[in-house]
């Protein structure tokens, strides 16, 4: 099939089950007629334009209208924005703007998000699907027809934002095309069948959920099992409730759901595959063993240009090789060189810091869509013919890639983008702070931990209790902001133009003759740092075989 339009059309008629949601069910005929009665009510309130296409901003959960309007938005040659729900309404209204938004289609639970905010949507054009107004709104289309006409490829199907963060945004392209050939892919890659049954849990405003499992699955014809949001709690009984075969996750996912009390169906579940990122060895070793299930690790972004994938021969910790014989190397981004191969002591940590680069798909620019209205985002992507991911890898002698992190100022914890510059401002408001510097470093079972390096202003000393205190009384603050080790330092490091110079403070983290503090677990308490807690940290980045990720 050349676009996703094509994909959403090939469902008309099939009286299979498409959809299960809370006790409902929609067979995928049932998901296209719905798809087509909004697609016809997109017309009525925003017809197609001349300088571009119709921008559709879905702020939902994961609730049937939001599968709704990504198949209204295919068949309509739309584009649908999936609006990040965990980010303010001032970024909210940003990302709006930004992505040219023409509607919102929203709920009772996350209308305050858009109410008061300068996103420049009409009040008539903000939907909420829980409202009876909006019941109102659909009727007069039930029973509308498919439209008659179908996308181009090179049209844009999705607008996927790639960070939940401030900052300049970054809305990835997706194209017709390229998500129509993605989905025959990702049929293949998740072994997806007529009978699969997939759990779809991961929001559906982020690439993976979208990609991975809803297109995935209705490309196949299988039955998408889908819950609201994500919980541990209920995720096991879920699986055996619907018998689900396939599930794509995200970060600590994994973790969270071997955290809860094992059940005793759960070694015997219908679970097949599970596809996801970041997950540790240890929490895949885990999870193979309780759900008698295989767990599938593999590299990719929003952006599409390259996948890495776990092969049998590939080594513990690695993310794989290259798909399709891609030319992806690592590059030292100061020097433009390939960086060294990685060696490695006895005990599996990195010896040479300098193998880890840039993850670059060479040759490969061409087949990144872009980002919207974004020049500079895209000219971090795009150096000549290369892709510049962002990520940062090391490569041992054998060439399998091992992930090390994210470049910049970009930090991903629990799942969540976000960059350091918000956290910051935070910081720099601390009573005698001078300068707090924020990057990520590594957690010792998958994705990144908050570190902070704290410059006092002259005759200042640290008060661990007023920092916590501040940070707690500060309202923009997110749970996954609050730096997990805080390090006091004279100086902190410029380079020849003044800037901070965060590589070494990255490269010592926690490990440095400088005093650090430890946030006590999730709570509001820092206690100082010593060598029996540095030796404790170390034995858990063992447990998890992410030692090569230490500090050197």
């Amino acid at each position: 099939m050349e676009t996703f339009a094509e994909v959403v059309r090939a469902r008309s008629g099939d009286q299979s089950p498409g959809l299960l949601f809370e006790g409902r069910s929609w067979s995928w005929d049932e998901v296209v007629r719905e798809s087509a009665q909004r697609a016809a009510a997109l017309e009525a309130v925003a017809p197609k334009r001349a300088d571009r296409q119709v921008h559709i901003g879905v702020l939902l959960d994961n609730v049937p209208d939001f599968v709704f309007w990504v198949g209204a938005g295919a068949v309509a040659g739309a584009v649908v924005v999936g609006i990040n729900s965990s980010r303010s309404g001032a970024e909210l209204a940003h990302d709006i703007r930004h992505a040219d938004v023409d509607l919102v289609i929203t709920e009772d639970r996350l209308a305050h998000l858009v109410e008061g905010q300068d996103h420049g949507i009409a009040p008539e054009l903000i939907f909420n699907v829980d409202s009876a107004t909006y019941a109102d709104f659909l009727a007069p289309f039930k029973g509308a027809e498919l439209p008659q006409t179908t996308p181009a490829p090179e049209e844009i199907s999705l607008l996927l934002f790639s960070s939940g963060s401030t900052g300049a945004p970054k809305a990835v392209i997706v194209g017709q095309g390229r998500l129509g050939r993605l989905l025959e892919a990702m049929v293949g890659r998740a072994r997806m069948r007529r009978d699969s049954v997939t759990y779809l849990c991961m929001p559906l405003f982020h690439g993976n959920a979208l990609m991975l499992n809803l297109g995935a699955a209705m490309h196949a014809g299988a039955t998408v099992a889908m819950v609201r949001k994500f919980s541990a709690s209920a995720f096991a009984p879920d699986i055996h409730r619907y018998g689900v075969t396939f599930v794509n996750y995200v970060g600590r996912a994994l973790s969270y759901v071997l955290s809860r009390p094992e059940l005793p169906e759960d070694r015997t579940s219908t679970l097949e595959l599970a596809f996801g990122t970041e997950a540790s060895e240890t929490d895949v070793a885990r999870f193979t063993e309780r759900f008698g299930c295989e767990v599938m690790e593999g590299y990719g972004l929003s952006e599409g240009v390259l996948r890495i994938n776990r092969t049998p021969e590939s080594p513990t910790g690695s993310l794989g090789l290259p798909v399709g014989g891609a030319d992806v190397r690592v590059i030292d981004e100061a020097t433009g060189e390939e960086c060294p191969r990685a060696r490695f002591d006895d005990s599996g940590r990195l010896l040479n810091p300098e193998a880890v680069g840039q993850i670059v798909g060479v040759g490969l620019a061409h087949t990144f869509e872009g980002y919207y209205k974004n020049p500079g985002a895209m000219a971090d992507r795009i150096r000549g013919d290369d892709f510049w991911t962002g990520d940062l890898a090391y490569r041992d002698a054998a060439g399998f890639f091992y992930f090390a992190g994210r470049s910049s100022d970009w930090l991903r914890v629990d799942s969540e983008n976000f960059s350091a510059a918000p956290v910051e401002r935070v910081l720099q408001r601390v009573d005698g702070v001078l300068a707090a510097p924020v990057f990520a470093v590594p957690d010792a079972s998958t994705g990144d931990q908050v570190m902070c390096v704290v410059e006092l202003a002259p005759g200042a000393s640290f008060d661990a209790a007023a920092f916590s205190r501040h940070l707690a009384e500060q309202p923009e603050m997110s749970a996954k902001w609050w730096p997990r080790y805080v390090r006091i330092i004279d100086r902190i490091p410029l380079t020849g133009s003044n800037k901070v110079n965060k590589a070494p403070l990255r490269a010592a983290a926690w490990c440095t003759d400088d005093p650090v503090w430890i946030r006590v677990g999730r709570t509001q308490e820092y206690v100082l740092l010593d060598d029996a807690g540095r030796d404790r940290i170390a034995a858990e980045f063992t447990s998890h075989g992410r030692q090569a990720l230490l500090p050197a």
